[in-house]
């Protein structure tokens, strides 16, 4: 009996105490509604940090991706060029990337200059800046310097197997350092474009379709492998050695899509930023899975074979086209964003090589024309967009870079040399630029 009574009282005092805070919330609940700001302050750097790092693991996908699409004996120098450009892509972003897209921008650029910390918002303890917007300043040069990576990765794919290393790195340097953060000032840094009304929430074309216009500058100034296209007009087929690696890139560079896009609400300080990345999240996942199934079922068709290959670029396109515009599309409208990205990867590919563009990763129908789809769709559920002012940014910035890519890479040909040599692109880069195998067990056995 005693026992029945002390639970009685124990469920009496419950329901008193959840009284009491229903009470409590109803009659207070607009004021805790309200996020103090250092509260806010906190989460919107951690958002930051976190989203970052995801980004960061893409660097992983693209090398797992690249290393598995490549043949055997290229294997090393890949993992060299990932491993160099982010570095690369860290100090050049320090030194003068960082200013110059974001810091005093006019129409066109902002200022050459080292990049300095800034604490003087926590050191005043005004943790809410007068627009409404804080987070530390080093969490902030960390996200956008992981972008300016994913750039140069891009490239990387497009123009391995011929390629000299010391010629990609000079190109790293001039693309992280003056190209990409140029360009992503008339946007990002509040330049000419995005007085224009241009939207591109989190880079389909200031990050991928960049990257995608510099990489097809490079491949067309390069040229393609050795025997990779007949004088007939023949396209020799040219397989990857390690398609388990390519897919477990692939399922990185998913999974890393999540910071890109979720962090690029750029706050996670109030209740509807954390509706905002939900639904971010979910709308990039799905778009990914209709690039992946529609590149499945188009190769199904179309070859009477379903191409692994395709399928990894297909959601890899899915997930391009929904980058320019995650937040506003319902689920059905970013599924079907995506399947196009994917249905037009599978268009694409075949013809650059009928034009003799030999992109050893498909990387340039991944990330410049889904890029650009992504770009030119943002319309269909952004409102506040319009077609043509995204068609003039996607213009815009497509001449920029491939002028300036030209001249880079067109320099570099001409003083250095941008191509191996014959004789050491069949013997293979893994040897010829860094004299180690990635598989040295497999030395005599493998003539690809």
């Amino acid at each position: 009996m005693n026992v029945i009574t002390k639970t009685l009282e124990k469920a009496s005092r419950t329901a008193a105490l959840g009284g009491l805070m229903l009470f409590t919330l109803l009659v207070s609940g607009p004021a805790m509604a309200e996020v103090p700001g250092e509260t806010q302050f906190i989460f919107n750097t951690f958002s930051f940090l976190v989203a970052g790092f995801l980004v960061m693991w893409m660097a992983a996908g693209f090398c797992m991706l690249e290393a598995g699409l490549v043949r055997t004996k290229n294997t090393t120098m890949q993992c060299l060029k990932n491993i160099g450009l982010f570095s690369i892509a860290t100090v050049m972003w320090y030194l003068m990337g960082y200013n110059l897209m974001y810091m005093d921008v006019g129409s066109y650029m902002g200022t050459v200059a080292i990049w300095g910390q800034d604490d003087s918002l926590v050191e005043s303890g005004k943790f809410m800046g007068d627009d409404g917007a804080a987070y530390s300043s080093a969490s902030d040069f960390f996200f956008q310097l992981v972008f300016v990576a994913t750039a140069a990765s891009i490239v990387s794919g497009t123009v391995a197997e011929r390629v000299k290393l010391w010629a990609f790195f000079a190109f790293v340097v001039v693309l992280t350092g003056v190209i990409y953060p140029i360009q992503g000032s008339w946007e990002w840094g509040a330049g000419w474009l995005d007085q224009m009304g241009f939207s591109d929430f989190a880079g389909s074309t200031l990050v991928h379709s960049v990257g995608g216009w510099a990489a097809l500058t490079g491949a067309i100034i390069i040229g393609a492998r050795k025997g990779k296209y007949g004088e007939d007009g023949s396209v020799r087929p040219m397989p990857g050695a390690n398609l388990p690696l390519a897919t477990l890139g692939t399922f990185i560079l998913w999974l890393g899509w999540f910071g890109f896009n979720g962090g690029s609400q750029l706050a996670l300080g109030t209740g509807a930023d954390a509706v905002a990345i939900s639904n971010i999240y979910i709308n990039t996942n799905i778009a990914a899975a209709g690039g992946c199934i529609a590149a499945i079922v188009l190769t199904q068709i179309i070859y009477k074979k379903v191409d692994l290959t395709m399928a990894l670029n297909g959601a890899l396109a899915g997930l391009v086209s929904i980058t320019a515009e995650p937040l506003t599309p319902q689920l059905h409208e970013a599924l079907l964003i995506g399947m196009v990205g994917g249905i037009l990867v599978v268009i694409f590919v075949p013809l650059l090589d009928k034009m003799k563009i030999d992109d050893v990763v498909g990387a340039i129908s991944v990330h410049l024309v889904a890029g650009i789809w992504g770009t030119l769709a943002v319309p269909i559920t952004n409102g506040d967009a319009s077609f043509g002012v995204q068609a003039i940014g996607v213009v815009a910035i497509g001449a920029f870079v491939v002028i300036t890519s030209a001249i880079v890479w067109t320099i570099l040909k001409m003083t250095m040399g941008v191509r191996v040599s014959d004789e050491d692109e069949e013997a293979g880069l893994d040897q010829a630029e860094c004299g180690m195998e990635a598989y040295p067990e497999f030395r005599g056995s493998q003539t690809i």
